[in-house]
C-alpha cells in the first residue's frame, strides 16, 4: 500500500496538532503539509498534491466550503476532501458535499480508525 499523503487545513493550531497526531498514529498515512486558511489550502494543494485534505469548515477569508469547491473544481486531480468541524454536520453536510467533499465529520469523532474507514470508503466508491 502506498502512503496516503495528507494536508491538514485548520485556522486553530490545537486542532492542526491533534489532526497531525491522528494521521501519524494511522499506518500508511503521513502529513505532508498544513494550511491555516482556505486560500492557503488551495495554494498548498496545488504545490503539494496531497491524496487527502482534512478541511476545517469555518476559517477566516474563504471558508472550507469555498476552498473545497476550488480544490475540487475541474480539472481537479483525483483527491479526497474530508470536511471536519465542531458545527452540527446535519446543518452543513449537504453544502460540503455539494462543494466536492467526500463527507463531513465531527472533529470530536476523528480517530485513526475513522480516518482509515473514511479513506477506504472514499477510495472504493
Amino acid at each position: 500500500m502506498e502512503t496516503v499523503r495528507v494536508l491538514v487545513v485548520d485556522d486553530q493550531a490545537p486542532f492542526r496538532e491533534t489532526a497531525r497526531l491522528v494521521v501519524e498514529l494511522t499506518d500508511g498515512f503521513e502529513v505532508v503539509g498544513e494550511a491555516t486558511s482556505g486560500e492557503e489550502a488551495v495554494e498548498r494543494v496545488a504545490e503539494l498534491r496531497p491524496d487527502l485534505v482534512l478541511m476545517d469548515l469555518a476559517m477566516p477569508g474563504i471558508d472550507g466550503i469555498e476552498a473545497t469547491r476550488l480544490i475540487c473544481a475541474p480539472p481537479a486531480d483525483a483527491r479526497v476532501v474530508v470536511m471536519l468541524s465542531t458545527y452540527d454536520p446535519e446543518e452543513h453536510r449537504d453544502r460540503a458535499m455539494a462543494a466536492g467533499a467526500f463527507t463531513f465529520l465531527e472533529k470530536s469523532d476523528f480517530t485513526p480508525d475513522l480516518l482509515e474507514e473514511t479513506w477506504q470508503a472514499a477510495t472504493s466508491a
